[in-house]
């Protein structure tokens, strides 16, 4: 059609310069091993940390609760579509979280979506390399905008004395950068945020099931409180396994974003087995810390392998592991010759990283076997000498 014109020659573009996303469809449940279009491939680049995706408890409970209160909830929250699991869901967040409420919503992304535009501050600070829901979040309010430099922390600090008369400021940070997996400084952020009077907010999708105690997140892995961190956000599709996120902080933020935040009150709840399955992984996570402890011995064990064969693995702090190439049709190739060899990595280039910084990023699981990593390992040196990347 001609009025898709535009859309036929981006597509097109996007295949000349090696940024079409031919995006491959799983005929398995998640795990260490996948199903893909017949093709059995070593999965190295789902969220799935803990492996809780496919975990047989948290299916059962699933199954338990759908006999008990049926499928979806029939409606937005605010209306009629907040049952009693939602607020079980919401106590045990607060638990998991150590803060005094919680709200759960459709996912992260959404999260992001309710509370920044609701808030609408006078002024936002914002790291430069922060998820693209933060940066959507952002363009929905009329604040005045702070860009600093990746966590650095006078960089941030000149803005917010640039800023300082503002009366209604918050800095917005992710907690783990997901493309290249370092930590943000939240401990001094922190320090900035009372120096200068601002709310702070940290996106922790990637920190839950991963960073503190059992998992608890970036928060507690600096042995911080609501009183220092504001609005934590959440994920429950990555550590946790299900899908949906969630908002978490004091009672006062929770009851203001019940009144204000636009995906809670136009957006139908989540559903009764995605809530069910949450709080069974949750409580999962809260009675056994085995499984964090199994994802930082795999992330270990395969950082160590794949720097000493000679790999950048760039900043990375977290089991989110960027093999850094470069050249995005040089990553591309990476990418394929490793399903080739039955590994399925993703090659990621901008605009979801930057310019020239193209990689392979590989996501560590509580679910690999030191047996599958090695298997990784091997056809990751291989692939890497036939490239001459190493």
């Amino acid at each position: 059609m001609k009025k898709l014109k535009f859309m036929e020659k981006e597509i097109e573009r996007l295949r000349e310069i090696g940024l079409y996303n031919k995006i491959k469809t799983i005929d398995t449940p998640q795990g260490a091993w996948l199903g893909i279009e017949g093709k059995k491939v070593l999965n190295m680049c789902s969220n799935n940390y803990l492996g809780l995706a496919n975990h047989p408890e948290i299916i059962n409970h699933a199954k338990n609760i759908m006999d008990e209160f049926g499928v979806g909830p029939g409606a937005v929250r605010s209306i009629a579509g907040t049952m009693t699991l939602h607020k079980e869901l919401e106590r045990l967040i607060a638990k998991f979280k150590n803060v005094e409420g919680a709200l759960a919503v459709q996912s992260c992304f959404m999260a992001n979506q309710a509370v920044i535009p609701s808030i609408n501050p006078d002024a936002i600070f914002t790291d430069e390399l922060n998820h693209a829901s933060i940066i959507d979040g952002v363009r929905l309010t009329k604040s005045k905008r702070f860009i600093f430099e990746h966590n650095n922390m006078k960089s941030l600090q000149e803005k917010l004395e640039e800023g300082k008369n503002f009366e209604n400021k918050i800095i917005i940070t992710d907690g783990v950068f997901s493309m290249d997996g370092d930590i943000a400084k939240l401990d001094e952020i922190s320090k900035l945020a009372e120096e200068y009077e601002a709310l702070l907010m940290v996106d922790d999708a990637h920190g839950e099931g991963v960073l503190g105690d059992h998992g608890r997140g970036i928060v507690n892995h600096f042995g911080l409180s609501d009183k220092e961190v504001d609005i934590d956000i959440g994920s429950l599709s990555k550590a946790v396994g299900v899908v949906g996120g969630y908002i978490a902080g004091s009672n006062t933020l929770i009851d203001y974003m019940q009144q204000k935040g636009r995906p809670y009150l136009f957006s139908s709840a989540l559903t009764v087995p995605d809530v069910a399955a949450t709080i069974a992984a949750i409580n999962l996570i809260l009675r056994d810390d085995s499984l964090v402890n199994k994802l930082w011995e795999n992330t270990e064990y395969f950082q160590k392998a794949v720097k000493e064969i000679g790999f950048d693995i760039g900043r990375t702090q977290t089991p989110i592991t960027p093999i850094m190439i470069g050249e995005v049709k040089k990553s591309a190739e990476f990418s394929k010759k490793l399903f080739d060899d039955n590994i399925f990595a993703t090659s990621l280039g901008f605009p979801t990283v930057p310019k020239g910084l193209a990689r392979v990023r590989v996501m560590l699981s509580a679910a690999h076997s030191i047996e599958d990593l090695d298997f990784a390992i091997e056809k990751f040196e291989k692939v890497g000498k036939e490239l001459q990347i190493i």
